[in-house]
């Protein structure tokens, strides 16, 4: 296999980063910085103007609240909208933060999504008498709104905050009314990598796991957490009936005869049925404002016969926060 472009490690980086569990500040203890939920964030005082935004699902956010002029730095999985990354300096990958990175751009507030580290530049972080805010991850519908408004608290933009978890709760809300629809559900496989004969695929408690369940599907691996390798015949064991993957971009995207060539694939229901779904990493796992839609997509391309005749109109992408 070619080596990995830097976008492909961008977003395999993305992967792992949304692989690991955060609730409740999992993985954080060894810092005192706490997780922000809407309901012990601050209000009421001056938006700051100068925000290092750590986290895709974050920048996201900060952006549909008309907020970009605020951000002097965002992190390498902030790939969407895709002027973050191309107009605000980087501050590197979420897990592998260097405090001179982000406190050399002399930010006035640092919001991190829980789960960034490592450790130590927290720590330094936290102690920079700079505002700084881990905010919560939690990978299901409560959780992208839970974020949504503490963001929006922590920046003191309530009003556009509640204008925007509205928008999503009502994608969420048509999501699930669809999702009724669905009778038998789809065994789908969520491949991360394939590397030196090792197929990385997602479990439990990973953003692939929520967004499948989102989508209607059922996660095909359910007896690990996080991601891990699987041997040839624990995947023809999980029997999948879809492979999902992300879409990496030139020659080192993943494809379904890439996919269905491999040994590991060749008895499973997906690979008698060709049923292969390749989407953006950031659109389908970050957990963010438009992740009804991206589980609306990925249903259509599920179950084409019962979500793909159903009327369909994203909130989101009609309303306007900004102001």
């Amino acid at each position: 296999m070619k080596p990995d472009s830097s976008f492909t490690r961008t977003l395999r980086l993305l992967v792992m980063a949304t692989s690991l569990p955060v609730l409740a500040g999992v993985g954080l203890a060894a810092t005192t910085a706490a997780v922000v939920s809407p309901a012990s964030a601050q209000s009421g005082a001056a938006m700051p103007t100068r925000v290092v935004s750590i986290g895709g699902a974050v920048t996201e956010i900060l952006y549909a609240l008309g907020l970009e002029d605020r951000i002097v730095g965002v992190d390498t999985t902030s790939l969407y909208p895709p002027e973050a990354l191309k107009t605000k300096p980087n501050v590197g990958y979420m897990r592998q933060l260097s405090p001179e990175g982000v406190l050399g751009l002399n930010p006035q507030m640092i919001l991190a999504v829980a789960g960034s580290g490592p450790k130590d530049t927290l720590t330094i972080l936290e102690n920079a008498g700079i505002p700084f805010h881990l905010i919560s991850e939690t990978y299901s519908e409560d959780g992208i709104l839970e974020k949504i408004r503490a963001v929006a608290c922590v920046m003191h933009a309530e009003t556009r905050g509640a204008c925007l978890a509205d928008v999503v709760g009502r994608d969420i809300a048509a999501m699930r009314e669809l999702r009724g629809k669905i009778g038998k559900p789809l065994r789908v496989m969520f491949v991360m990598s394939m590397v030196n004969g090792k197929i990385n695929v997602a479990g439990r408690a990973t953003a692939a796991d929520a967004i499948i369940k989102l989508a209607g599907g059922v996660n095909a691996v359910d007896s690990y957490d996080g991601y891990k390798a699987m041997t040839d015949e624990a995947i023809g064991a999980a029997r999948p009936d879809v492979i999902l993957s992300m879409q990496r971009g030139g020659p080192d995207d993943m494809s379904a005869d890439a996919i269905f060539a491999n040994p590991a694939f060749a008895l499973t229901p997906a690979a008698a049925r060709k049923a292969f779904i390749a989407m953006d990493g950031l659109y389908l796992l970050g957990f963010g404002p438009r992740t009804a839609a991206a589980a609306h997509d990925l249903a259509v391309q599920l179950y084409p016969d019962v979500i793909g005749k159903a009327a369909w109109a994203s909130a989101v992408r009609s309303a306007d926060c900004r102001n």
